[in-house]
């Protein structure tokens, strides 16, 4: 089984090199003179939506539709939020014991964060955070401080949901952003997304990038 993670960034040169793969089944070494039979099956992931792409020209719709033979539709984390708590905990529990640390859950305002937060970066930068907090904990209990998702400054008193969700997302992109003196690739890197999908939260959250690097 061969898996193909944010298929959705594949440039359109690699794109044809790989529906020739697809049709044919052949690939061919380096150097090599004969091409080689490889039977397999392929899985491709990705958080972009295809059909756009393809309108777009971005994407093949020759190679969408020799993948997109089974497609699954997987809800984004923060339409989970049920889901939410029951990952947090289970990514706690792993990275606990792999760092031997004896942590037994998180604190208020931790669990706070979690559940408002919208998770751009989905299951991914959950488990990123979760990772990182896991190690540089100094406590029983993960706080929000741990998690670098402290709330405190930003007011989403009678924002309801989905607007605070809003608000803190922003809040936490622009921290983001100052801490690597506007690097987006480093930026995306840290909040455990594709530079990419942090473009795509900077323009809907009106987030205009001054100076800094990608």
């Amino acid at each position: 089984t061969l898996f193909l993670d944010e298929i959705g960034e594949l440039p359109l040169k690699l794109q044809v090199k790989l529906l020739r793969f697809l049709q044919d089944q052949l690939v061919e070494h380096i150097g090599g003179r004969e091409p080689i039979h490889i039977d397999t099956r392929v899985i491709a992931a990705t958080n972009r939506d295809l059909r756009e792409a393809m309108k777009e020209n971005l994407f093949r719709e020759d190679l969408f539709f020799r993948l997109a033979v089974v497609v699954l539709t997987l809800p984004p984390l923060r339409e989970r939020e049920d889901d939410i708590m029951l990952i947090a905990k289970a990514f706690l529990s792993r990275y606990a014991e792999m760092n031997n640390k004896k942590l037994s859950g998180f604190t208020n305002d931790a669990h706070k964060a979690i559940v408002t937060y919208n998770w751009p970066g989905n299951v991914r930068e959950l488990e990123n955070r979760i990772k990182r907090a896991a190690i540089m904990s100094e406590g029983r209990k993960v706080s929000a401080a741990d998690l670098e998702m402290v709330t405190t400054e930003t007011n989403v008193e009678g924002e309801g949901l989905k607007g605070a969700r809003e608000k803190l997302e922003k809040d936490l992109i622009q921290k983001a952003l100052a801490r690597n003196k506007g690097n987006v690739s480093k930026a995306a890197a840290e909040l455990g997304i594709s530079r990419p999908t942090l473009y795509s939260l900077m323009e809907r959250t009106g987030i205009i990038q001054e100076g800094g690097s990608k």
